[in-house]
């Protein structure tokens, strides 16, 4: 409703000594061009979930990323805010 481009399944090379390496990262969601979303439906989020949105961040060059989990009561419970 609010006309913000998105994009699904957006792959992230990686740098690394002037070489560009594919190495499958792949960002779930990214909104706008400054946004990650990271979706996730498991029992309760793992440090390693946040360790993947923060590498995704650090490599893309975004500041802010959303960890959802559907496997919540209350979809809010699920939401945790990631800046870097």
């Amino acid at each position: 409703m609010r006309r913000l481009s998105f994009e699904r399944k957006v792959k992230l090379p990686v740098g690394y000594k002037g070489l560009r390496l594919d190495c499958g990262y792949e960002m779930d969601l990214v909104v706008d061009g400054k946004v990650v979303i990271e979706i996730k439906s498991v029992e309760k989020l793992a440090p390693v979930h946040e360790a993947q949105l923060l590498t995704y961040l650090k490599i893309s060059g975004m500041r802010l990323g959303l960890l959802m989990n559907f496997n919540t009561v209350l979809l809010t419970d699920g939401i945790k805010r990631i800046v870097y």
